[in-house]
């Protein structure tokens, strides 16, 4: 049986990716996938505070880079740390992610922001868990018994029986004026004017759930995925006899076929993002959509980027 605080997802056929907003969604084609079980929510920091004081783990964040990795890196770099959105004081080019990420030593996830309060102190215990590399969350899902969802799970899942609508809920971002997500409000990156009390992360069960009872899986924090990115979906070589137009439980890439062809030296692949997160914006990032996705870098923590995990039945 699945350990608590799980739903199971029926299998089935559905449309995958989108037409209307960015080219890596495309082509829209039909994927069929198995039943499994998923997290309800994002996994949160007592959770992961739990499986910590269980294993002794030690985040990538938490250990300094090795400069060998990183040609050109700056050696004072080379410390413990990880990426914070820090928002400008004012309008920027939103083209320079630079101007609004900064690299902060001593930033890991029991301190989402750098040195300071941790996460009990800011009372955090239950928003998601952020400031994990890739390996982080798998190690995580071992433990639990579990795995990182595929990319197609989480978008099947993500869409909560909506078949082809553009959001989770449907086709409106905000329905009514009802914000239904934790997604920047106001101006990125300089002007979060939001009502709805949460400037980052929020705490997981927030907003309503989808269709599937499941929270969060738009919006609030990016989540890993088990794929590999590639930048435009492919049919498989090979298909069974019969499936004609539809692909059964599609998987990525491969590991040297997601490297970043703008940054040739570094030889790091690269995992699918998906959800959106608290920074997506209807002026920049509309990918607060299940149909959207994004890649990262396996080394990357930030504090946008958490994890759910899903719990397969054994084939009989």
């Amino acid at each position: 049986m699945p350990p608590p605080g799980m739903r199971w997802i029926e299998g089935g056929t559905f449309a995958m990716g989108s037409a209307h907003f960015y080219p890596e969604e495309r082509p829209v084609r039909r994927v069929a996938v198995d039943g499994f079980w998923i997290d309800e929510t994002p996994v949160t920091n007592r959770d992961f505070a739990a499986f910590v004081a269980a294993t002794g783990h030690v985040t990538l964040a938490q250990i300094a880079p090795d400069p060998r990795a990183y040609p050109g890196m700056d050696p004072a770099l080379a410390v413990p740390g990880a990426l914070v959105f820090m928002p400008p004081s004012g309008p920027v080019r939103l083209d320079q992610p630079s101007l609004w990420w900064h690299w902060v030593p001593g930033a890991d996830w029991q301190h989402p922001l750098g040195p300071g309060p941790d996460i009990a102190a800011l009372g955090l215990m239950d928003h998601p868990v952020v400031q994990l590399a890739w390996a982080d969350a798998a190690a995580y899902a071992a433990w639990a018994g579990k795995a990182l969802p595929t990319e197609a799970e989480h978008e099947y899942a993500s869409r909560g029986r909506l078949d082809g609508a553009d959001y989770a809920w449907g086709d409106e971002l905000a329905p009514g004026g009802q914000r239904l997500a934790n997604i920047w409000q106001g101006e990125f990156p300089h002007r979060p004017t939001g009502d709805d009390g949460w400037f980052r992360t929020s705490a997981v069960r927030s907003f309503p759930p989808n269709g599937h009872g499941l929270f969060d899986m738009i919006g609030n924090v990016w989540e890993w995925t088990a794929d590999w990115w590639q930048d435009r979906p492919r049919p498989p070589r090979k298909r069974p006899p019969g499936a004609c137009c539809t692909i059964r439980n599609p998987r990525g890439g491969t590991a040297w076929g997601s490297l970043d062809p703008a940054q040739p030296r570094v030889k790091i692949g690269r995992k699918v993002l998906k959800g959106g997160s608290h920074l997506c914006a209807t002026n920049h990032c509309q990918r607060f959509r299940p149909a959207a996705r994004h890649p990262e870098m396996i080394d990357t923590a930030t504090s946008h980027i958490g994890f759910r995990c899903v719990w397969r039945p054994p084939v009989s």
